[in-house]
């Protein structure tokens, strides 16, 4: 069984996984945060690139980004607020072309959007801090990770903290 029962790959009724619509909740959320930046904060903090994928839930190009092949240890977090979302001890070799996880470091730390764009139905991963597009999570593909499923990240989402190497006296 998945580690989020039927709440995000079982109910497609729902636009957030067990929640509203993704356009009503996204809408509200933007409204009722007093802390939330503006478009023009976030253009001016963000590179072009950062923008295109955090922002506007673009994705990067596979086999381009700085983490996809990465096996450095330490934690990934959100590029745009720096929240912690995923560790290396959840990332695997998916060979597709994003980083990609088994599990984010702790449930609340990301959030889901169902998300038929491009005549897909898949499910978006986004920060839960600053409500970032990060990539998408899969289940069932076949890969022997413990919950099934593949968290497939766009690099430029992320920002890799390597762990501290004790040194040597």
């Amino acid at each position: 069984m998945s580690i989020f029962g039927n709440s995000i790959f079982g109910n497609k009724a729902t636009g957030i996984a067990g929640g509203a619509p993704a356009s009503d909740a996204s809408e509200a959320e933007q409204q009722n945060s007093g802390d939330q930046k503006s478009d023009a904060q976030w253009r001016e903090e963000l590179t072009p690139e950062e923008y295109h994928v955090l922002r506007q839930a673009g994705t990067e190009r596979p086999y381009t980004g700085e983490y996809w092949d990465t096996h450095t240890e330490g934690v990934y977090q959100c590029r745009a607020c720096g929240a912690e979302l995923f560790t290396s001890t959840e990332k695997f070799d998916s060979h597709c072309g994003w980083p990609s996880f088994w599990a984010p470091l702790a449930e609340g730390n990301v959030r889901y959007i169902h998300d038929r764009t491009l005549g897909m139905d898949r499910i978006e991963v986004r920060c839960a801090s600053c409500d970032s597009h990060l990539g998408h999570v899969f289940e069932g593909e076949g890969y022997g990770t413990p919950t099934d499923q593949r968290y497939c990240i766009n690099s430029v989402s992320l920002r890799l903290v390597a762990k501290e190497t004790p040194s040597q006296p």
